[in-house]
C-alpha cells in the first residue's frame, strides 16, 4: 500500500535529510572518481591501452543515462523507496562482478550493469526534493546536497589512490560494493516515502512526453546536456592530461582533481547566499556566462602549444568546474519546478541525456587524443557556449506561471 506523501516540512525532521540524499547522489562521482588514479595500472594488468580503460567512463556514462530514464518513471509509479532500493541491488552486483572481471571487455560489461543501479537509485535524490519543496527552496537545499556531495570527487581519487598504493585496483569496486550496502541499510531505517499520491497515473511514454513538449523544460534540458558534457569532457581527459602532458604521478594526480572540487564547495557556498536576494534563473545565466569565457581562455592557451604551465591551467579549470555549482543546481530546480508530480520523470530525462551527452564528450576527447590538453579544452569551450545559446532561444518570451 502506497505511504502518504510527507508535508512541505517533513524534510526538516528526517534526520540527516540533506546528507542521506547528498550520500545517494555520490553513487555517481563516486564511481566515476575512484578509479582514476588506478586507470595506467588497470591498463597495465589487462593488457591494453590506457584510452581502452578510459572507454570504460563513457561506457559507466551510457548505462547511468539508460538507467535514469528507466528509474525515473519507475520512481514516479512505485515510490521512491521501492526505486532507491532495486537500483541499489544491480549497484551492488556491477560492483561485485567488476572485482572478478578478466579482461577489458567484461569490465565495460560490469560498468554498465553498476551504472544502471546507480541511474536507478540517484534519479530519486531531486524528486524527493521537489516532492517536499519548490523554487528557491529546492534550489537551496540542491546547493546544500552539491556541497556535502564534493566530498565524493574530492575524496574518491584520494581514497582510490591510497586503495591502489596497498592493495589493489580490485579493492576499489570492493569499497563501492560496501558503499552500497551501507546505504542500503540507512536508507531503510530513515527515509520514508515522499511521492505525493496520484490518483491518474500515466504511463512512462506520457510522463517523458509531458516533459518534452515544454519548450521551456526542454531549455533546461539542453543547458543540462551541455554542462554534463562539458564536465565529464575534463573528467574523462584530466588523467590524460594530467599525468601524461603534465606530468603528475598517481599520488599527485588526485591533489590537482581534489582543486576543482574546493573550488566547486565555495561557488555552491554563492549559490546558496545568492539565492536569498537572486532568482535560480539569473544565477544560472552568471555561471554559464564564466564558463563560456574561462572555456575561451583556456581553449586559447592549449592552442599556443609549447610548454604550457600547470600553475596557470590549474586556475583557469578550477574555476571553470567550480561553476557548476550555479549551473547544475538552479538548472535542476528550474527543470523539476515545472513538473511537481513528474518530478522524477522530469529528473530522468535530464540525467540520462546529460549524462549521454558526457558519455559523447569524453568519447570525443578520446578520439581527438594527441597527447596535448587542446581535445579537453576543445569540447569543454563548445559545450559551455552552446548550453546558454540553446537554453535562451528555447525559452524566450513569458516563464509559465502554473506547474503541470
Amino acid at each position: 500500500m502506497e505511504s502518504k506523501a510527507l508535508s512541505h516540512d517533513a524534510g526538516l525532521v528526517i534526520p540527516g535529510f540533506v546528507f542521506i540524499l547528498a550520500a545517494l547522489t555520490a553513487l555517481a562521482p563516486l564511481a566515476t572518481d575512484a578509479y582514476l588514479p588506478a586507470i595506467p595500472t588497470i591498463a597495465r594488468e589487462l593488457g591494453r591501452t590506457v584510452p581502452d580503460v578510459e572507454l570504460s567512463i563513457s561506457f559507466f556514462l551510457v548505462g547511468f543515462s539508460i538507467g535514469q530514464l528507466i528509474g525515473g518513471p519507475f520512481s514516479d509509479h512505485f515510490g521512491r523507496r521501492t526505486g532507491i532500493f532495486c537500483g541499489l541491488s544491480l549497484f551492488i552486483l556491477g560492483s561485485l562482478a567488476i572485482t572478478f572481471t578478466p579482461s577489458i571487455e567484461w569490465l565495460w560489461v560490469f560498468r554498465v550493469v553498476q551504472a544502471l543501479g546507480g541511474g536507478i537509485t540517484v534519479v530519486n535524490t531531486p524528486a524527493i526534493v521537489r516532492d517536499l519543496y519548490s523554487g528557491r527552496e529546492s534550489a537551496q537545499t540542491m546547493s546544500r546536497m552539491a556541497m556535502i556531495l564534493m566530498l565524493a570527487p574530492l575524496l574518491a581519487p584520494v581514497l582510490g589512490s591510497l586503495i591502489l598504493q596497498t592493495l589493489s585496483w580490485q579493492m576499489i569496486f570492493s569499497l563501492l560494493l560496501l558503499y552500497g550496502c551501507i546505504l542500503a541499510a540507512v536508507i531503510h531505517r530513515t527515509l520514508p516515502e515522499t511521492r505525493q499520491v496520484q490518483v491518474n497515473k500515466p504511463n512512462a511514454f506520457r510522463r517523458y512526453w509531458m516533459v518534452m513538449r515544454d519548450r521551456h523544460a526542454l531549455g533546461y534540458l539542453f543547458s543540462a546536456c551541455f554542462g554534463y558534457g562539458s564536465l565529464f569532457a575534463f573528467i574523462t581527459g584530466s588523467p590524460s592530461v594530467y599525468m601524461g602532458y603534465f606530468g603528475l604521478s598517481e599520488s599527485s594526480y588526485p591533489l590537482a582533481f581534489g582543486a576543482n572540487v574546493i573550488a566547486l564547495v565555495l561557488l555552491n557556498k554563492v549559490n546558496i547566499r545568492l539565492l536569498s536576494s537572486h532568482a535560480p534563473r539569473t544565477l544560472l545565466l552568471a555561471g554559464q556566462l564564466i564558463q563560456i569565457l574561462t572555456g575561451a581562455l583556456l581553449f586559447g592557451y592549449a592552442c599556443l602549444g609549447g610548454d604550457l604551465k600547470l600553475a596557470l591551467f590549474i586556475p583557469l579549470v578550477m574555476l571553470f568546474f567550480g561553476c557548476h555549482g550555479l549551473v547544475s543546481a538552479n538548472s535542476m530546480a528550474g527543470m523539476t519546478d515545472l513538473f511537481p508530480t513528474n518530478s522524477a520523470t522530469a529528473t530522468a530525462l535530464m540525467g540520462a541525456c546529460g549524462f549521454a551527452f558526457g558519455a559523447l564528450s569524453g568519447s570525443l576527447v578520446g578520439l581527438l587524443y594527441d597527447e596535448t590538453p587542446l581535445p579537453m579544452t576543445l569540447v569543454m569551450f563548445a559545450c559551455a557556449l552552446l548550453a546558454p545559446t540553446i537554453r535562451l532561444l528555447l525559452q524566450m518570451g513569458p516563464q509559465p506561471q502554473v506547474a503541470r
